[in-house]
């Protein structure tokens, strides 16, 4: 192939894994490295219910509106944050910044204790018994759920912000996630 301008011109290299009938572990594979091409910002969801914080690290997640302010975040369906988020119906979202790799790694993953989540996270709260938030996150919002969609094996709470803020200096740089790994800017 040959450029506008009559040098060659190497080709890109090209992949497709077409998905037909039966979803396998291939294409499950295929699908976690294909989708996780894309850099995402590093967010804490949290919530309280029935006198215990509940939190997770998220990647799904995005402003959806501005007026109203509204976000949205893909939670687990089978997940004790969607649980809780679900009987709650208040939330928060605390965009972590690139210092913030050990909260990250400890609320990832399943298998964590259901009391004490947060015990180890530097957190605040704008009310007695409100939603937990993440000290020295970039940015934290907390939230009011107003709907909730079921796609596949994910729940996708959306929330009206009720509050918002930053708890971190200008000068912060996001923690960001790509290829499977957290990295910076």
């Amino acid at each position: 192939m040959q450029s506008d301008r009559g040098t060659p011109r190497s080709e890109p290299e090209w992949s497709e894994h077409p998905l037909a009938g039966t979803f396998t572990q291939t294409d499950t594979d295929a699908f976690r490295q294909l989708s996780g091409q894309s850099a995402k910002g590093v967010g804490v969801a949290s919530t309280r219910h029935r006198g215990y914080d509940s939190a997770a690290t998220v990647t799904d997640y995005l402003a959806v509106s501005f007026d109203p302010p509204t976000m949205l975040v893909s939670l687990d369906s089978l997940s004790q944050i969607a649980e809780a988020v679900q009987g709650s119906g208040r939330w928060g979202l605390s965009l972590l910044s690139s210092s913030q790799i050990s909260v990250a790694d400890q609320l990832s993953g399943s298998g964590r204790p259901l009391i004490g989540q947060l015990a180890q996270v530097p957190t605040f709260r704008r009310e007695e018994n409100g939603v937990p938030l993440i000290i020295g996150s970039l940015a934290w919002f907390e939230l009011r759920t107003i709907a909730v969609h079921e796609a596949a094996t994910h729940s996708l709470f959306i929330g009206e912000v009720t509050a918002m803020g930053s708890s971190a200096g200008p000068a912060t740089r996001p923690l960001i996630r790509f290829r499977s790994a957290y990295t910076r800017l």
